[in-house]
């Protein structure tokens, strides 16, 4: 039966494992790019970008993260209450006090970023302090702290920069199909047409694979970190009221970009969303009323409360 530490388990290795398939999709792409062009030279410039996008995104990814989101890093004395919150929520999961930033937006989100425990960070929009009461702020302090005890962290922070390098790597060998200097006269016309269709299917196709990865690694995991808040506060009422409060707000973050929405408590984009289950596929997030509904067993949050 899976458990969370299987859970937390899990997350490493897919950490490792979404880097290898980077590593290994650059490589190829370099390898293939050499061969195009006749220049051996390709290839080791590719092997030695994906092992320094490897390591740059495992060292300062939450660092690009938070300086994304325009987050700045706060004090006990600026926060006093919302640091005092997360501090007990700390000592009560067991897990060292994370970084805390604010994010100067009135659009209410939240978002927790790092390697590990000992690295993380957790931001929070001002729209998000000023709309919630202390049990839903407890709530998804809770949430974003469970992302960091379940080892979430890590691959959702990462994804941020893989997703962005590759979006750039592709629009990259685009332009280089159209511009770059083949030799156009070695092999078959046919052959050369041949390779260069190939090349703009894998530019074309690296930015959809990078969004599947991106969408692969966030929407289970949203469940469990609200699981894992709920029993952390042991009031699940907080957490739902403030997700059903989130997603009421009618405005998006001045800073949301694709590339890390994934990351955020509720996506930072607004607006109407179909239903069907092709819609539900490319969503970052679950829909909220499923989300409600497994923290409420299915009641409205502001009915009587379930037995935990």
């Amino acid at each position: 039966m899976a458990t969370l530490y299987t859970q937390q388990s899990k997350n490493v290795q897919k950490t490792w494992l979404l880097m290898t398939c980077f590593l290994v999709m650059v490589i190829f792409l370099g390898w293939f790019a050499s061969l195009y062009f006749g220049n051996p030279t390709i290839l080791y410039f590719f092997v030695a970008f994906s092992i320094l996008m490897n390591f740059f995104s495992y060292w300062y990814s939450d660092k690009i993260v938070l300086k994304m989101s325009g987050a700045k890093r706060v004090s006990r004395e600026e926060h006093r209450e919302l640091w005092n919150v997360l501090e007990n929520l700390c000592i009560a999961a067991g897990i060292q006090m994370p970084k805390l930033y604010i994010i100067n937006d009135p659009a209410p989100n939240a978002f927790a970023t790092g390697r590990d425990e000992k690295h993380a960070a957790v931001a929070v929009t001002q729209g998000l302090l000023d709309m919630l009461d202390c049990s839903e702020l407890e709530g998804v302090l809770a949430h974003e702290l469970s992302h960091i005890k379940n080892r979430d962290i890590l691959i959702m922070t990462i994804v941020v920069v893989l997703v962005g390098f590759v979006t750039l790597l592709s629009d990259f060998l685009l332009r280089w199909s159209f511009f770059g200097g083949a030799n156009r006269d070695r092999g078959s016309g046919q052959m050369q047409l041949i390779m260069v269709v190939a090349g703009l299917v894998l530019a074309i196709l690296a930015p959809i694979i990078a969004v599947v990865i991106q969408l692969a690694v966030s929407r289970k995991r949203e469940f469990l970190a609200d699981a894992s808040a709920a029993l952390l506060t042991r009031y699940p009422d907080g957490l739902a009221s403030a997700l059903r409060k989130i997603s009421g707000y009618g405005g998006e973050l001045k800073r949301a970009n694709h590339a890390m929405a994934h990351m955020y408590i509720a996506s930072p984009f607004k607006g109407k969303h179909k239903r069907g289950f092709f819609a539900k596929m490319f969503m970052t997030h679950p829909p909220v009323e499923e989300r409600i509904g497994a923290l409420t067993g299915g009641r409205g949050v502001d009915q009587p409360n379930s037995i935990l």
